[in-house]
């Protein structure tokens, strides 16, 4: 039998190979049976969260085990936030559960909880509070912080290894995203923000080393978002992300990713530039260009093909609903999309054998019937008919779609000769 052209071979295991199998699987079942028992006991303290490191780092795909994880860190590693998501102002000596607050968990920094020493106060304070009760409060205040922030962290560093090891687990993704949103809901604005920043510095590596994984750049927007958050004091880093597409396309011109998070970010940038009609059809200018100088080198590539339907799609919006230049007249559109009309077709006296060159060409010619509504010449019809002759040629698994394009442009018996 035969996987992605690569024969399956029978692998033999020896005695001694199955028995140190056998000793691997005693010894997960035997931690999966003891977690389990401090689950239904409801037992969430330092044994606990011990037991979780363990199994997790065998089979991180077990979600009831990080969801007891986060029972673990709530109920006693973690202060307790006070309402609206601001830190807990409450004592961390000790849990409810009765776990100390500073871990002694092997997966976690020590954190000193002793309260530092401040003044003798000579004096009640301005509402009957004493200033020493003033101070052990912000005392107590600043060692949950400081605690919770290694707490936080230590479950980030926990996560990393796991992450290089299986990437594609959605469980440890969305668990280091629940630590994350811990740090927005205990820890000062300052000291949340500088987590996420450096969240964001992490996946600006994976990117370097994956540049195409969507996983990350989809991740990467999540984090930006929180960035941007009023939770986090954030402002706008719409051209900082638009500059990193550009660094990320010049790279690799195949990146999709980049191309698709690029599209999202322009109606936004435009708009936080305050851009009048001259500086968006500039814009608009230099997008197609680059655009049409990546397509040169490499027209057989389908995320190129994506942004320039995405840029010359836009021009067929209804005036004032383009997100790039809404106020372009019909004539100034129609002389836009014949222009990459005819370039495209230059494409073709070296690359006639790539399907993305005609379905491009099929698409903006009846965008440009659509636009101007005239009355179509004999010519481009039978443009249009060859186009997709040539196309069944090419992806005839498609061919169903080509005959219901055909009969819904009314093309069926216009000669293509």
């Amino acid at each position: 039998m035969t996987s992605h052209g690569v024969a399956r071979t029978a692998r033999f295991r020896t005695d001694e190979q199955r028995q140190q199998d056998l000793e691997k699987i005693q010894k997960y079942r035997s931690l999966e049976d003891q977690v389990r028992h401090q689950i239904t006991e409801s037992q969430y303290g330092l044994e606990a969260f011990q037991l979780t490191s363990k199994i997790l780092r065998l089979n991180p795909e077990y979600y009831t085990i990080w969801n007891a994880r986060r029972r673990c860190l709530i109920s006693g590693l973690l202060s307790k936030p006070s309402a609206g998501s601001l830190p807990s102002k409450a004592s961390p000596s000790t849990s409810a559960t009765g776990i100390p607050t500073t871990s002694s968990a092997a997966s976690l920094p020590s954190s000193s909880t002793e309260t530092p020493r401040v003044p003798d106060p000579p004096t009640a304070g301005r509402t009957g509070t004493t200033v020493d009760q003033e101070c052990a409060a912000t005392a107590d205040h600043v060692s949950q912080q400081e605690q919770d922030t290694g707490v936080i962290r230590a479950e980030l560093g926990f996560t990393i290894p796991l992450l290089m090891e299986f990437p594609k687990c959605y469980w440890i993704w969305n668990y280091r995203l629940w630590v994350l949103q811990q740090a927005n809901e205990r820890l000062d604005v300052a000291a949340a923000r500088r987590i996420w920043e450096e969240e964001l510095g992490l996946v600006s590596k994976m990117l370097t080393k994956d540049r195409r994984n969507f996983h990350a750049w989809g991740y990467r927007r999540h984090v930006v978002t929180q960035l941007e958050s009023p939770v986090l004091d954030g402002r706008s880093m719409v051209e900082p992300e638009f500059e990193y597409t550009t660094k990320m396309i010049h790279v690799d011109l195949s990146n999709f990713s980049a191309w698709h998070n690029r599209s999202q970010l322009i109606p936004q940038l435009l708009a936080e530039r305050k851009s009048d009609d001259d500086s968006r059809k500039a814009f608009l200018d230099k997008e197609l260009d680059l655009v049409r100088e990546a397509l040169n080198v490499g027209p057989e590539d389908q995320s190129l093909w994506f942004y320039h339907q995405y840029l010359v799609l836009n021009l067929v919006e209804r005036a004032g609903s383009s997100p790039i230049a809404p106020h372009l007249t019909v004539d100034e559109r129609k002389s836009y999309i014949l222009r990459e009309i005819v370039d495209i077709k230059d494409l073709l006296e070296d690359y006639d054998d790539i399907k993305w060159i005609y379905e491009a060409l099929v698409e903006y010619t009846t965008a440009l019937w659509q636009l101007t509504g005239q009355v179509r010449e004999q010519q481009e019809q039978r443009d249009v008919g060859v186009w997709l002759a040539r196309l069944r040629e090419l992806d005839p698994m498609r061919n169903g779609r080509w005959n219901d394009l055909e009969t819904q442009l009314d093309l069926t018996g216009i000669p293509t000769e």
